[in-house]
């Protein structure tokens, strides 16, 4: 059977790369066409629309979808937890001058990010953040973020900022800063765009980041999909199959990158890594997609107030996150 899977080009899209790369898929009787994705908005879209069986999906973008909050009403669910942790804030070099933090404690960082953002905003001249998307992790580090200093997020600007253009937009002066997964902070500190001022870790432990989002249609797919993707997860958090995932995931038809920037955006490598590929997570301990995973996300969107109503969500959610189609496989795996 032919899927149409989407991703961003990530690092922790590695579990789909991995499954259709290294024959997971195909032990499945699966063979997976991956199409990379311009934003995840449109990635959204495409699969609300039919487009796209499957897609490796922010966490939070996959229960507003389905809830109708955020695109085209879908008909997904989600079998599966790809990932947790991987995000960073990354701030211009001379955003990072001027504030001057006492040290690079993240609760010093804050302090020192809100006392500059005060001042722009009292100038007349916000300072101007990127996120991903509304429904991101990302966007709910950044108001995290700015909260650990004391600061009303309204004090800035928050725009979209697809995660691979987001260093170009640091680097055009476009953005004072932004937040998105690995690889692309280690990208914007390698060309001297950017200094990683606060890994998201440090403000929502082990935040559900990407999950395995499927169309509901699949029906007598889901099961294969998800054995073939789970196997690729514990695949890739083998530290022994660390060179060959750098090397699949620099190539140039998924992340066109420098193989030793994503050899370091990726956990349990060398000492001299950044702690971005120390925190990022995939695996056996965390492929379940828990609704305590989805609870989290549920009270962050209710902390933004992109929920206001939650009559009905935790019966609703309940349908959207099936830890039962990956129970019924993880035996086998």
């Amino acid at each position: 059977m032919r899927l149409q899977l989407g991703y961003i080009p990530l690092c922790d899209a590695a579990p789909l790369i991995a499954a259709h790369e290294l024959g997971f898929a195909r032990a499945e009787g699966l063979d997976l066409d991956l199409r990379a994705e311009p934003s995840w908005a449109t990635l959204r879209d495409r699969l609300a629309l039919g487009h796209l069986d499957g897609a490796h999906m922010l966490a939070p973008l996959a229960l507003a979808s389905r809830l109708s909050l955020s695109g085209p009403p879908s008909d997904l669910i989600v079998p599966m937890q790809l990932s947790i942790n991987g995000n960073a804030i990354t701030l211009s070099r001379s955003l990072w001058d001027v504030m001057a933090p006492e040290s690079e404690a993240p609760l010093d960082v804050a302090r020192a990010f809100a006392r500059v953002a005060e001042a722009r905003r009292a100038s007349g001249r916000p300072l101007t953040l990127g996120t991903v998307h509304p429904f991101s992790c990302h966007s709910y580090q950044l108001r995290l973020f700015a909260e650990a200093g004391g600061l009303d997020p309204a004090a800035f600007r928050l725009v979209v900022v697809p995660p691979q253009y987001s260093v170009e937009t640091l680097a055009r002066g476009l953005v004072d800063g932004f937040c998105a997964g690995s690889p692309w902070n280690d990208v914007a500190a390698a060309a001297g765009h950017g200094r990683i001022a606060v890994l998201g870790s440090a403000l929502a432990p082990d935040a559900p980041e990407k999950v395995l989002a499927v169309s509901e249609r699949l029906d007598g797919a889901i099961l294969p999909l998800v054995r073939a993707v789970a196997r690729a997860g514990r695949w890739c958090a083998d530290p022994e199959n660390r060179a060959e995932l750098t090397h699949r995931l620099a190539h140039r038809t998924y992340l066109d990158l420098d193989a030793a920037i994503i050899e370091r955006a990726l956990p349990g490598g060398a000492a001299e890594q950044t702690l971005i590929g120390a925190q990022l997570g995939f695996g056996a301990e965390i492929q379940e997609p828990r609704l305590a995973y989805a609870q989290w996300v549920i009270a962050q969107m209710r902390a933004t107030r992109q929920i206001v109503d939650p009559t009905g969500l935790e019966a609703a959610v309940s349908t959207i996150y099936r830890p039962d189609l990956y129970r019924a496989v993880a035996g086998e795996i």
